[in-house]
C-alpha cells in the first residue's frame, strides 16, 4: 500500500471529475524493467552514449549501427510486461467516460495493458517506418539491417522521434488539447524536464485543472501540484482508483 495514502480530497476531486488527462513519463516504464534512454549500456553497448545513436545524422552515417542498437532495445522491451501502474491507467479508462493517456514512453506498454487510443508523443519502438516516405512499414523475413522499404527501397527505421526530429504535429495538437479542457491533469514518472512534453501540465494548470504529480522525486513540477503524491506509480495509481471507486 502507498505510504503517503491518497487525500480524500483528491479521491472527491477525481470522482467528481468530467474529463481527465494523463502524462506517463519513463518512470512507469522502469518500474516493469525497461531501462530509461539515459541509463548506461550492458555488453556490446556499454561503450557507446545513447544521445549519439539517436539522430537523424547517427542513422545516415551509420544506419546498420543504429538499426541493431534499437533491435537490442526493442529485446529489453519484450521481454518486459506492464505493471499495476499500467493496468490501474486501463482502470481509470474504463471507469471514466473522458481519459485522455499520453505518453512520452515508446514501449508500447499502455497498449499491452489494454490502454486505447494512447497518444504517443515520441512514437513506438516495436513499429518500423520507411526513412524516406515516413510511413509505417512490417519488415519482411530478411538479414539485411536496416530492412528496406518494399515500396521505395530506402532504409527502414524505428518510428520514434530522435533528437533534432519534432513530435508528430496531429499527437502533440491532441495532447495539448486534452491537457487544455481536462479537470484534473496527472503527470505521472516523468521528469518534468522534457519540452514540449513538460508544458502539458503548464497547459492544465493555466485552464484551471487540478494538476496531481506522481513521482518518487521532486521534479520542477512539484510545487505548482496541487497534490504531489511520493510514491512508484505502480503502488500510487492503484490505491488512487481503490480510493475513488472501493
Amino acid at each position: 500500500m502507498f505510504e503517503g495514502g491518497i487525500p480524500p480530497s483528491l479521491a472527491r476531486t477525481l470522482r467528481n471529475a468530467r474529463s481527465v488527462g494523463a502524462l506517463t513519463g519513463s518512470g512507469i516504464s522502469a518500474e516493469s524493467g525497461v531501462p530509461t534512454f539515459r541509463e548506461a549500456q550492458t555488453g556490446l553497448w556499454e561503450s557507446y552514449d545513447p544521445i549519439d545513436l539517436a539522430t537523424p545524422e547517427a542513422f545516415e552515417r551509420d544506419p546498420r549501427l543504429v538499426w541493431e542498437w534499437y533491435e537490442w532495445r526493442r529485446g529489453l522491451v519484450a521481454r518486459a510486461e506492464p505493471n499495476s501502474g499500467h493496468r490501474a491507467l486501463v482502470e481509470l479508462e474504463v471507469r471514466l467516460s473522458d481519459f485522455t493517456l499520453v505518453t512520452q514512453n515508446v514501449d508500447g506498454l499502455h497498449e499491452r495493458a489494454g490502454s486505447v487510443g494512447v497518444i504517443e508523443l515520441h512514437g513506438n519502438i516495436t513499429r518500423s517506418k520507411c526513412s524516406e516516405e515516413d510511413r509505417i512499414v512490417a519488415p519482411g523475413a530478411t538479414e539485411l539491417a536496416p530492412p528496406s522499404c518494399p515500396n521505395c527501397g530506402a532504409p527502414l527505421r524505428p518510428d520514434v522521434v530522435w533528437f533534432g526530429e519534432t513530435l508528430p504535429a496531429e499527437a502533440l495538437k491532441a495532447a495539448t488539447l486534452a491537457a487544455s479542457s481536462c479537470d484534473v491533469f496527472f503527470s505521472i514518472g516523468t521528469s518534468s524536464l522534457v519540452q514540449p512534453a513538460a508544458s502539458l501540465a503548464s497547459d492544465a494548470l493555466r485552464c484551471g485543472a487540478v494538476i496531481v504529480e506522481i513521482n518518487p522525486s521532486e521534479t520542477p513540477l512539484s510545487r505548482g501540484a496541487d497534490y504531489a503524491l511520493r510514491g512508484p506509480a505502480g503502488e500510487v495509481i492503484p490505491e488512487l482508483v481503490k480510493s475513488v471507486y472501493g
